[in-house]
């Protein structure tokens, strides 16, 4: 379906629109000649970003006189626009995916899940299908009633290890007021830079970097966060840390450990300044492709029962490979 509007025409409010045209045509108004595509088209169509709008003529769903458009061309006045809007994914329905997931644990309330390296936990920017979100609700259709998909603290991308997911919004609020009260229970084993050669508490508040918004950082501004961490075992140039999260801040880990000057193997994000060792031992952690983190024990209150349960997961191939070759060279 096409529309036409007019110059003259008051800008309508599709958004309300019951008959909201596919492809939306419009005469460039003769008082934004000599102004840039994207900055009529915000005039044209103001119920639209600017951003969205140059999104879309970078997507080639804008054309000018029937000619694909770009950003940076000048309108004169009098043009035809022609544009076709499409519904961004943060604003569809998440849809369900057939992706595999290593459950270990599941009954009517929550299901534990031993998440994979390389899994996105929840769709966003750059990554809205394919994600831990959509695998669940393939696994249990009902979750598209809870938010969320049951989903009450997230890891990273790269990190490995067990999360519990709620099946019931009465599950949900039980396990959510629990992480309130710090009640749960999460562990992780953590490879770092450098040898660590004690046990202690890092109480040091994170919130977003002042000038990198995709990092976090330790800032008096920030919320609390404390991490309790343990020595498991120590090799040539670097410790492996058994640490326990009483609070549970975005990279909280990955953070802490960076400002304690022991940043984790494979944080290419964090990971900043490492200790002194043999070259040949640099270029073999470095090669790490990502942070060595896994969530390996966890432990909470049974949302229904009450009873306190709790699961544990071996480290993953590649981990448990890495620690191996650092057992060998620690010998020899």
């Amino acid at each position: 379906m096409r529309r036409m509007i007019e110059p003259d025409e008051e800008f309508p409010d599709y958004s309300k629109d019951d008959d909201v045209a596919d492809v939306l045509e419009m005469r460039v108004p003769m008082q934004h000649g000599g102004l840039r595509l994207d900055q009529a088209l915000v005039q044209m169509f103001p119920e639209y970003s600017r951003s969205r709008l140059q999104d879309w003529v970078e997507q080639g769903l804008v054309t000018v006189e029937g000619k694909v458009a770009s950003v940076k061309q000048k309108v004169w006045g009098a043009e035809r626009i022609a544009l076709t809007p499409q519904v961004h994914p943060s604003e569809q329905p998440y849809v369900a995916e057939d992706i595999p997931l290593d459950i270990i644990y599941e009954d009517d309330d929550i299901l534990i899940v031993d998440k994979p390296v390389g899994l996105v936990v929840h769709p966003g920017s750059g990554n809205w299908t394919g994600t831990l979100l959509n695998a669940l609700l393939f696994h249990v259709p009902e979750l598209q009633n809870v938010p969320r998909a049951g989903i009450v603290h997230r890891l990273d991308k790269d990190t490995s290890g067990l999360m519990v997911v709620a099946k019931t919004l009465i599950a949900q609020t039980a396990l959510v007021r629990q992480m309130q009260a710090r009640s749960v229970k999460r562990e992780y084993l953590a490879l770092v830079w450098g040898e660590v050669d004690y046990d202690g508490t890092i109480n040091l508040a994170i919130g977003r970097h002042p000038s990198q918004r995709v990092k976090m950082a330790v800032i008096e501004s920030g919320k609390e966060a404390i991490t309790h961490f343990s020595v498991e075992e120590n090799f040539t140039s670097c410790t492996l840390l058994r640490c326990r999260l009483e609070t549970g801040r975005t990279h909280q880990i990955r953070v802490h450990l960076s400002h304690f000057g022991h940043p984790l193997v494979g944080d290419s994000v964090y990971q900043k300044g490492v200790p002194k060792c043999a070259p040949e031992m640099r270029e073999f952690l470095n090669a790490f492709p990502r942070q060595a983190l896994h969530a390996t024990q966890l432990a909470l209150q049974h949302p229904t029962t009450g009873e306190l349960m709790e699961w544990h997961s071996e480290l993953p191939e590649d981990m448990d490979e890495l620690l191996a070759h650092l057992d060998e060279a620690s010998v020899a």
